[in-house]
């Protein structure tokens, strides 16, 4: 039998994308051809649009704890962010002199935009994070000042998957008349969200990270929070977005939702038995490599690993001639030429981060996937680290004294 009949396909990149589940684009489908209303018209059309809008804003309120019209739809994740942010910031006539605190491994939808409020004059505060990812609530009360307008702290980290104490944070944040936004797009289905146990103000999500379709997302604005919108014209879900609602992908994101919450607690420990499983073995058959992020405080799908002296994007491409598909980092930030900021935040060396492979694991990955990995990539990493060693060798000649690595 053929190499090829014998090669799987395993996908172990649910972190950057997952594909739409068959129920959820079944419930779409009527949505682009018979029910195309506009919901913001009286009619029939419109109001059967207007009902299935009405319908996912309650879907994603049950999974969160929140009530439905506190549920705003976005393009994105990454516009829902922008929406939280900017439009804390907006409230104010300039921003100089306001300070935005966060972590220093926040997204870089959030990374970047506060960059952009401390060029303009803002006081930005990049909380540090430990060696697992972990930031210290008493980091957060301690850098927490009289002009702070925002804190922005992500529930669970995309590339090394360490959860947050969020409880403790808002219980902080709650003390001050202070905005607290939380990035929990990896989150929806992963681990369970309560806005209110979590003390959260602002809460972002996105569906293409939860078997939805991709051009949605979503922000929960606690009631009573004001901000300003990011996008102005007709304006839509109470003010905040403005523009024609994409009812399909909404349509989505609220049966992706839906589903995440039934299927949740099964789903995690399914994926938290591959992803153990997963880590014991290449542990077993591979030397040297070091297992990234928080042991018990993690995403249940998500595992960071570095192979020590290996280029990752060389070991990406040639996993995926043997039909296995990741990522060497996070989605938004793999075509970069820097290390990831992440990794650098928990000690990892630009040398090591440049080693590392992220394993985001999802609901269709099975015990032969594993298998298939633990099988396939040892060789791999063995043949690069030979042909590195040789390498090495015949950059040093014959009669040189070779390195006490050697």
């Amino acid at each position: 039998m053929s190499q090829e009949v014998l090669m799987r396909s395993v996908y172990l990149d649910h972190n950057s994308t997952t594909a739409v589940d068959k129920r959820v684009l079944a419930e779409m489908m009527p949505y682009f051809t018979d029910q195309y209303g506009n919901p913001a018209n009286i009619h029939r059309l419109g109001k059967a649009a207007r009902e299935a809008v009405e319908l996912a804003q309650k879907r994603i309120a049950d999974v969160i704890s929140a009530k439905p019209k506190e549920i705003v739809f976005t393009s994105g994740g990454t516009e829902a962010n922008n929406l939280a942010i900017s439009g804390v910031m907006s409230l104010f006539p300039r921003p100089r002199g306001r300070q935005l605190i966060c972590s220093n491994i926040e997204h870089l939808s959030v990374h970047y935009l506060f960059k952009k409020f401390a060029q303009r004059g803002a006081h930005v505060t990049f909380i540090p994070v430990d060696e697992y990812g972990m930031v210290n609530p008493d980091d957060v009360a301690n850098a927490i000042g009289h002009n702070t307008a925002i804190v922005s702290i992500m529930l669970a980290n995309n590339e090394i998957g360490t959860i947050q104490p969020i409880a403790e944070i808002g219980k902080i944040v709650r003390k001050y008349d202070i905005i607290f936004h939380c990035d929990a797009i990896q989150c929806l289905g992963k681990i369970p969200i309560d806005v209110n146990e979590l003390g959260i103000d602002i809460l972002t999500l996105s569906s293409h990270k939860a078997y939805g379709p991709k051009g949605v997302g979503a922000a929960y604005i606690r009631s009573g929070v004001k901000i300003d919108p990011l996008i102005f014209g007709p304006y839509q879900e109470n003010s905040y977005w403005a523009g024609t609602q994409n009812v399909p992908g909404i349509v989505g994101l609220g049966k992706a939702a839906e589903i995440a919450a039934n299927q949740m607690i099964g789903e995690m420990e399914h994926l938290q038995h591959l992803r153990d499983l997963l880590e014991e073995k290449l542990s077993s058959l591979i030397l040297d490599i070091k297992v990234n992020g928080h042991s018990e405080y993690r995403l249940p799908n998500t595992s960071s690993m570095t192979f020590h002296g290996i280029d990752s994007e060389v070991l990406v491409l040639e996993l995926d001639m043997k039909g296995i598909y990741l990522s060497s980092a996070a989605a938004s930030s793999s075509h970069l030429l820097e290390p990831s900021h992440v990794l650098k935040a928990i000690g990892v060396s630009d040398v090591d981060a440049a080693s590392t492979l992220r394993f985001s694991l999802g609901r269709e990955n099975t015990l032969v996937d594993v298998e298939y990995v633990a099988q396939i990539l040892p060789g791999i990493v063995e043949r690069l680290r030979t042909m590195r060693f040789s390498d090495d060798l015949d950059e040093w000649g014959e009669d040189s004294d070779l390195p006490d690595i050697f």
